[in-house]
């Protein structure tokens, strides 16, 4: 699926020298104080949830680390538990926080609430107001990309910097391969046709017909514990599969249709990370957003890595969150 220097040679000789030996000290440091670090499996996710009152609901989260905020944006039918090794290897440096979006994860929808993308913004907006956060560093996936775009260019003072993976762009927004599950949503069946009996079946989920096998490039994932956290709570009740399909409909209008000038006026430090083997978002969507984003920082392409690859390879998501953080 296709779609559409300004220094001196020995100055920029220097520069790349300079942050290579910072980001090797960096790295050094980070192995060290990572492997002190306990990693979060589904109890300790759900032991540590917390909520925050808006006026869209009680908006589950989880987080780790103090200082600066750094906000993790997952994707669909995620929650925030997709971000869990990532947020436990970065806390040293930021304190990471992971909200569950309106009709996705364990947040508690008002009645009446929209689950639309700008629903999605101004209920983060008021997330974060209610924790006393001010500025964030932004990493972003899949449909949460595209929340990351509306949130940057109503709040662009807000956000220091962009780690945007594979997600919408403008241009892709929906893609083509979710149109099936947004008319199965619209005819109020995608949760039962799709997620149940993934939840029912794990190794279904992981077969080439599944999440798994749509989303992961490894056939181990997501793992059980994975699958029951992020599929438990969309059809456990009827309200919950209704929200969950309000959220899959809510794409079919292209959120970010127009967006474009905005983002080349934006001047937040962006980073582009793209696995290039998801067959869901087009392979010329890094190239684009290079293009567009007015401080974009280029382009990482993974080469067997599909839409969901932040779950699986957490470490590069730390590499680069590290190496852009430094320079935002």
């Amino acid at each position: 699926m296709q779609r559409r220097t300004f220094m001196s040679l020995t100055g920029g000789a220097l520069m790349t020298g300079l942050l290579g030996c910072a980001s090797g000290a960096t790295s050094q440091r980070h192995r060290a104080v990572s492997a002190e670090l306990p990693a979060m499996d589904a109890a300790g996710f759900h032991a540590s949830r917390r909520f925050v009152s808006t006026r869209a609901g009680q908006i589950a989260y989880v987080e780790r680390g103090t200082g600066e905020a750094a906000l993790f944006l997952h994707g669909f039918p995620l929650n925030s538990f997709q971000w869990r090794d990532a947020l436990v290897q970065l806390s040293p440096y930021r304190r990471c926080i992971a909200p569950d979006f309106l009709g996705l994860g364990y947040t508690e929808v008002a009645e009446g609430q929209s689950v639309a993308p700008e629903a999605q913004v101004q209920m983060l907006i008021e997330f974060l107001d209610a924790l006393a956060i001010t500025t964030v560093d932004l990493i972003a996936n899949d449909s949460g990309a595209a929340v990351a775009q509306l949130l940057i260019v109503n709040q662009p003072a807000r956000v220091r910097s962009f780690l945007l993976t594979n997600g919408d762009t403008e241009f892709d927004s929906p893609p083509p391969a979710l149109l099936p599950v947004i008319e199965l949503a619209k005819q109020g069946q995608f949760v039962d046709q799709w997620l149940v009996p993934w939840l029912a079946d794990p190794v279904r989920a992981r077969s080439a017909q599944g999440i798994g096998g749509m989303c992961y490039a490894n056939p181990e994932h997501p793992s059980d514990e994975a699958i029951a956290c992020y599929l438990t709570p969309l059809q456990s009740t009827p309200r919950r599969k209704a929200l969950t399909h309000a959220y899959a409909v809510a794409f079919k209008r292209n959120a970010l249709a127009g967006i474009e000038p905005a983002l080349r006026r934006c001047k937040v430090p962006t980073r582009i990370l793209w696995g290039m083997a998801d067959d869901i978002f087009a392979a010329s969507n890094p190239d684009y957003l290079n293009q567009v984003f007015g401080n974009s920082q280029g382009v990482r392409r993974l080469a067997d890595a599909k839409l969901f690859w932040p779950e699986e390879q957490p470490d590069v998501i730390v590499e680069e969150a590290l190496k852009l953080w430094q320079q935002a």
